[in-house]
């Protein structure tokens, strides 16, 4: 299992940072890697982003001396979204069968955490986040019918989005791991915007459903300070809590958004002004 660790960001800083840096501090690339765990531990409210592809053989999820732990789910919740075929998550002996755009919530407690492929012609992409927990909730498979669906946005302003809420209050409980997909339809480009903060809890974004030669132009940093990155296909980018997060494509695509820190009220955002943004 690789587990890169990456440190927290001073905005004061950020708005020295080259191309290459900003690269290197917030794009998480390669995702998946097929065969391994392929995680990045983020002192960003100690969130772990990353990819799970397992193929020929089973993968399992193990702590090291960055956790300080024995096991994986010792002092932590989890939440997965299978982009790719067919596979299984079995935690503590428990299988949970997990096809295209499944969730699975992983609750804190669970001593063994093992990723396998029912085809490995085709493998499952098992994206990937974990933060912190307090109290053990159950483990809950969630699949796109069952998440709650939000519609936001219009063909007029190119951002005409579904919100699929898969890790929520109105559909499981979790400590403070809050996970969703946003699908856009086609011809909208934009997603989350007009744009926000919150300075309560972080986001990472996984962008996907992208084609070879399409690119996502993300939007970070201060309102008023703003940088970008180009982000390929099947990628994400972690966002601090001081920081914008939006983009827009040169073609369609789907993202998955991951949020942890003092809360898990969706809906708790600073918008930010269009006439703000510099």
């Amino acid at each position: 299992m690789k587990l890169e660790t990456r440190y927290s960001n001073h905005p004061d800083d950020v708005m020295h940072y080259s191309t290459t840096e900003l690269r290197e501090h917030f794009l998480i690339e390669p995702v998946f890697v097929p065969g391994e765990v392929n995680l990045v531990y983020s002192h960003i409210d100690r969130i772990i982003v990353g990819g799970i592809m397992p193929t020929d053989k089973p993968l399992e999820l193990t702590a090291g001396k960055e956790m300080g732990v024995d096991s994986f789910f010792e002092r932590r919740e989890g939440g997965i979204i299978n982009i790719g075929g067919k596979g299984k998550v079995v935690l503590d002996g428990k299988e949970f069968p997990m096809g295209f755009q499944d969730g699975l919530y992983i609750g804190k407690g669970v001593k063994t955490a093992k990723f396998t492929a029912d085809d490995p012609a085709t493998p499952p992409k098992f994206y990937f986040n974990s933060a912190p927990a307090h109290h053990p909730y159950p483990s809950t498979l969630i699949t796109l019918e069952g998440a709650k669906k939000v519609h936001l946005g219009s063909h007029e302003t190119s951002n005409k989005r579904t919100i699929n809420q898969y890790l929520h209050p109105d559909v499981v409980e979790t400590c403070q791991l809050v996970m969703g997909m946003t699908i856009l339809e086609a011809g909208s480009v934009w997603n989350t915007m007009p744009c926000h903060t919150h300075e309560r809890r972080m986001e990472a974004y996984f962008y996907f459903d992208m084609a070879p030669d399409a690119r996502v132009v993300h939007l970070m940093g201060q309102p008023d300070e703003t940088r970008h990155i180009i982000v390929a296909n099947e990628e994400a980018v972690l966002s601090p809590s001081w920081s914008i997060h939006a983009g827009a494509g040169t073609g369609s695509y789907t993202f998955i958004w991951g949020m942890c820190g003092e809360n898990i009220t969706f809906t708790d955002m600073d918008v930010v002004a269009m006439e703000n943004l510099k």
